[in-house]
């Protein structure tokens, strides 16, 4: 190339400042795009994650005053009916239920539930459930939640596990005051089943405690109603009410004796199948009927609850 060729190149590359000569720019070798290097690491996984939400969860609950208050309720009307039931035991005319307390304490475990399962304790789960997610969404805490690296459906999980767990609480408290209070005023010894066959102590303790799970499976068959509630509100006081509406008629509907066929159905109606365990032998039959009616309305209401909450717009 000539001299004034040069000259001229150099002169059309100063007017045009954005050119670069050839010469300036990147070899071939490397205009080539970068080979992809390997993908970035998984986010590191946090297997305690899910229990330490947990574990939160549950203290929060568990000091929640509202939440102690309601257990100090269902906790003193064992101890309100084992003093009535003393005061009565010395009338000789009075029998059934009464001359069966009297007769041998642990038998006031059984009487408290039945007292106790179809309206109160059920009063005291529903609270807690139907405030899981309603109370969150309520309180504006909800999508703050959310944007932790929780997960919508370990949230619900969370919130399900700690009401069950409540709920356990809450039979074993209606159990625990029940069994020190008929120790207290009345006779320990054999258990005279409503068969009429005698067992010991030691296996009347054993049967107490089986009547403690089954009951607490009702109670988490309950809380899953309550949260299926819970998800479609943002008013705790909506789910909560509307959980005891539910089970209020199902307790009407069971007085009716035209909807009898119903009765197998109803969640309520399997709440007082604990005495199965005061038959000789155990009615296991009963018992697991009760545990397959509560496993189906625990799937069906957390599969509505999971449906609807997983797809939900979350707004406060």
């Amino acid at each position: 190339m000539s001299t004034a060729d040069t000259s001229a190149t150099e002169a059309r590359t100063r007017r045009l400042p954005g050119l670069v000569p050839v010469a300036e720019t990147l070899s071939s070798a490397e205009r080539r795009p970068a080979e992809p290097g390997p993908p970035p690491p998984p986010p590191a996984r946090r297997p305690w994650a899910f229990w330490r939400l947990l574990g939160s969860e549950l203290e929060l609950t568990f000091k929640r005053p509202r939440n102690l208050v309601m257990l100090a309720v269902v906790a003193c009307v064992p101890v309100i009916v084992g003093i009535t039931l003393r005061i009565v035991a010395g009338d000789e005319a009075m029998g059934g239920m009464i001359a069966d307390v009297a007769g041998n304490s642990l038998m006031l475990t059984f009487v408290s539930f039945s007292f106790l399962v179809l309206l109160l304790m059920p009063i005291t789960v529903s609270v807690v459930a139907g405030d899981s997610i309603a109370g969150e969404a309520g309180a504006g805490t909800l999508r703050y939640l959310l944007a932790a690296p929780a997960g919508r459906t370990r949230l619900l999980a969370v919130k399900y596990l700690n009401a069950v767990v409540y709920g356990y609480a809450v039979t074993a408290v209606v159990a625990l005051s029940a069994l020190v209070t008929g120790l207290i005023l009345f006779p320990a010894g054999p258990v005279t089943l409503l068969s009429g066959s005698t067992i010991s102590m030691a296996e009347g303790l054993t049967r107490i405690l089986i009547s403690v799970g089954y009951v607490g499976a009702g109670m988490a068959a309950l809380a899953a109603v309550a949260l299926a509630l819970s998800v479609f509100t943002e008013v705790p006081i909506g789910a909560i009410a509307g959980t005891m509406v539910l089970v209020i008629v199902c307790q009407v509907l069971r007085a009716i004796p035209q909807l009898s066929a119903l009765e197998p159905y109803l969640l309520p109606s399997r709440f007082t199948s604990f005495d199965a365990v005061l038959r000789s032998p155990i009615d296991t039959g009963a018992l697991m009927s009760g545990l397959l009616t509560f496993g189906a309305y625990i799937t069906l209401s957390l599969s509505i609850a999971w449906a609807h909450f997983s797809g939900k717009d979350i707004t406060s």
